[in-house]
């Protein structure tokens, strides 16, 4: 493992997990397969501990053991990590032009962004103001999915239970008089934006600032990611915003799709 430069608290450090992940590590592609000795002799771990985490990795999924051998390797499912960290990276990639594209006359701000747990994880973000509105989204800002455009703009193509399990994940705070927080009034906005396509949030979070967002769907109509443009409401009415942002942030995100579905990139990307 390479040196850290900075010794963690050992409080804040599961050392179960560490070491699961030296389990995993003591393999290579110069010795795929291993003893339960090797492994122990590798991770720096005794015997006893090693068995429990290999069993524990086994029924996991990410090691499996070679067929009439004491030995065990990883299995396919240690590349989904990989997978996942390269669909990030291809996501930023090609959202990147595709917002600077958007930010312009109309919108001061453009972001792209995926889902996890029950927040909206900011991706790639181009911006060109809305400091004087106090706003201030970086790369790898969240927001809560429950009341933020881009994150109905995402949950509204999920299933209906999916929905509700990420709702209920966290406390439902009102930030201003607009901010939806009731479950029913929540899963009403969803359908309304599955219908029509496309999220707003009118001043609902931070007074002063509209967003539209839509989602960026896979062939089979999966909600990957979210786009979302931003203005502030004193610029142009509401009518006018949604007039000249929405079909822009609709091709945007269509862009992304078609971009993604070309480079096969693989459909979780909300969980890079």
């Amino acid at each position: 493992m390479p040196p850290q430069s900075e010794s963690p608290d050992p409080k804040n450090v599961v050392q179960s997990l560490a070491k699961g992940f030296r389990v995993l590590e003591a393999f290579s592609a110069l010795d795929p397969e291993l003893t339960l000795a090797e492994v122990a002799r590798r991770a720096g771990i005794d015997n006893a501990t090693a068995f429990r985490l290999l069993n524990t990795l086994v029924m996991l999924g990410y090691v499996v053991r070679v067929d009439a051998t004491r030995r065990f390797c990883l299995s396919l499912k240690t590349l989904d990590l990989g997978f996942n960290a390269i669909a990030r990276a291809d996501l930023r990639d090609i959202a990147r032009p595709v917002l600077r594209s958007l930010v312009g006359s109309i919108n001061e701000a453009a972001s792209l962004g995926v889902l996890e747990g029950a927040e909206m994880v900011y991706v790639e973000r181009v911006q060109a103001g809305l400091t004087r509105l106090g706003v201030d989204v970086r790369i790898g800002s969240c927001v809560p999915a429950y009341y933020s455009a881009i994150g109905h703009a995402l949950l509204a193509w999920l299933p209906a239970n999916e929905q509700k399990r990420i709702l209920e994940l966290r406390p439902r705070v009102k930030l201003t008089p607009t901010t939806p927080t009731a479950l029913p009034e929540i899963l009403r906005r969803l359908a309304r934006v599955r219908r029509a396509g496309w999220a707003l949030s009118d001043q609902d979070v931070v007074p002063g600032l509209r967003v539209l967002a839509a989602p960026v769907l896979d062939r089979d109509g999966w909600p990957v990611a979210a786009v979302s443009v931003a203005a502030p409401s004193l610029r142009m009415s509401l009518p006018q915003f949604q007039k000249l942002a929405t079909a822009p942030l609709l091709e945007a995100a269509r862009t992304i799709a078609r971009a993604l579905e070309a480079k096969g990139t693989v459909r979780n990307a909300s969980a890079a």
